[in-house]
């Protein structure tokens, strides 16, 4: 899948020219791992065969955003449009 957009800037600027000083170093590892893995799927059913990374679908005022567990308090959140297999509104979140 396309990652199109971005909502977080240092996100962004990590996956494009992988500058992480916007971002905690201690998930820098993962979320390289999770945004390749995001790159490379074909479905997003896939994400459910990563049970470490916690994925599921929110609700609420964030019905159909997916969440990927990065850290204790630190979420990576997106949304898919499967019809132009594309990856959109992509962020990433301090849940608490």
């Amino acid at each position: 899948m396309v990652i199109r957009a971005f909502v977080h800037k240092g996100l962004k600027r990590f996956h494009l020219e992988d500058n992480g000083k916007a971002l905690p170093p201690d998930t820098l590892d993962k979320l390289r791992k999770m945004l390749a893995f995001l790159e490379n799927m074909q479905d997003s059913s896939e994400l459910l065969a990563l049970p470490s990374w916690r994925a599921h679908i929110l609700t609420g005022d964030l019905k159909g955003t997916w969440s990927l567990h990065v850290t204790r308090n630190w979420r990576l959140t997106f949304r898919v449009d499967a019809a132009s297999n594309e990856i959109y509104e992509v962020n990433f979140e301090d849940y608490h």
